[in-house]
């Protein structure tokens, strides 16, 4: 029978757990309120982007940095942790920054803690859009986390991909190694796996957690909590894509329709050939008109209507 938990060790057991969770939440950084991806208003454009030592505009530098690591606005110098010491004097505008980051592109402040720690936990070092390929030097807008995949996703497309990272690229929700239902979902391959395909010799699996994806190793999710759907293929008139004045799409269709259709090299010879075989039928058909023209010239059937001989002239003469 094992021994019973005092106090004390239960104590220390809470505490080493708390100290886990703390540790596991500093690694997952929330983009939205971290101070390097803070929505900043130029002073001189007045335009609304996201956290940068130059406006992205103007190329402008602003009164009051922000902080990248800590935040702050204002250095009050109430410890010895600045590189530049400024005893007894608050620090503002480009008195407080030391540095500017790389990867986010914004000022960091003369504090030794920040300075030495901001380029190793930047969350924006590979902050690159996956859908338009665009890094934070490449537009102004602010940085943000797919709820699903959890790629990184630029302020212009954040909403479509959202609405459509749920859909798998396959046609059925069958397990992507066998025939059966594939119970846990991976929302970056796109893909279901069953639960013997989950388990990898690569990818390990921690405990109380999900399986990890066989092929990239992101956490997979159970496909009956999420709302998946499959790949749908689009026939018919639904190819072309909807025009403004269009009705769904039908010119759109006959447009792509005839520019394949005419296009095609076979279907031009095939034209031709009708071409010819038209010309040959008017052409036989002219001949054959003049020989019967010509028989029936020497043809004389005596005092008609059509010669102009009535029956009434006859009788009054």
């Amino acid at each position: 029978m094992p021994k019973k938990k005092t106090g004390a060790r239960k104590k220390a057991e809470n505490r080493r757990e708390r100290e886990k969770q703390l540790r596991a939440s500093r690694s997952t950084v929330d983009l939205a309120k971290h101070p390097c991806n803070a929505s900043m208003e130029c002073d001189k454009c007045q335009r609304r982007q996201k956290n940068r030592a130059f406006c992205y505009f103007c190329n402008s530098v602003q009164k009051l940095p922000i902080c990248a690591q800590c935040g702050k606005t204002k250095c009050m110098m109430k410890s010895s942790d600045c590189v530049i010491k400024h005893a007894g004097v608050y620090s503002t505008g480009l008195a407080m920054v030391g540095a500017i980051c790389d990867f986010c592109e914004a000022w960091v402040c003369h504090g030794r803690k920040c300075l030495s720690t901001h380029a190793c936990a930047c969350p924006l070092t590979d902050a690159e859009c996956v859908e338009c390929e665009r890094g934070v030097w490449d537009h102004g807008g602010r940085i943000f986390s797919c709820s699903f995949c959890h790629n990184f996703l630029c302020e212009d497309d954040q909403f479509e991909h959202q609405a459509s990272c749920q859909v798998l690229e396959a046609e059925t929700f069958k397990c992507v190694s066998c025939n059966r239902l594939g119970q846990h979902s991976c929302l970056r391959c796109k893909a279901c796996f069953c639960d013997e395909h989950t388990r990898s010799k690569v990818f390990k699996q921690e405990k109380g957690k999900q399986p990890p994806c066989p092929k990239c190793g992101h956490e997979t999710q159970e496909t009956k909590d999420l709302s998946m759907s499959t790949r749908s293929l689009k026939f018919g008139r639904q190819t072309g894509g909807e025009e403004g004045d269009g009705a769904s799409g039908y010119d759109a269709y006959w447009k792509n329709l005839s520019s394949d259709k005419y296009g095609d090299p076979g279907y031009h010879d095939d034209e031709e050939e009708e071409d010819e075989a038209e010309d040959e039928e008017e052409e036989d058909g002219k001949d054959s008109d003049a020989e019967s023209s010509d028989l029936f010239n020497n043809l004389n059937l005596g005092r008609t209507y059509a010669s102009g001989y009535a029956h009434y002239e006859e009788q009054e003469n």
